[in-house]
């Protein structure tokens, strides 16, 4: 493991950052595509768990920037898109009628 920069991690890092101050902050929800926003129940719920995703998702590509792992340019965007499906089918079972 050692330190070093890699530019293109960091700013996906702060798009996701972004991201999660939009939807999880201001409430911007008409950002996510794929939901139909009249079946919607609880908004402001979807806005909170979309922003803990996009904040946890920032957080591990900034670190995938700064910190070199084995493998973890495997095991980085795998872990991002198994988490970003758990969200979906979490937020299709309990907050879409």
């Amino acid at each position: 493991m050692y330190f070093e920069g890699h530019i293109q991690s960091i700013a996906a890092a702060l798009l996701f950052f972004f991201a999660a101050y939009a939807v999880g902050i201001k409430k911007q929800t008409w950002i996510l595509r794929g939901f139909r926003q009249e079946r919607i129940r609880d908004k402001d719920k979807l806005a909170k768990i979309a922003g803990y995703f996009f904040w946890n998702s920032g957080f591990l590509l900034l670190l995938n920037g700064f910190v070199h792992i084995p493998y973890q340019e495997s095991f980085t965007p795998s872990a991002i898109l198994a988490y970003g499906v758990c969200t979906i089918i979490y937020v299709q079972k309990t907050l879409v009628d």
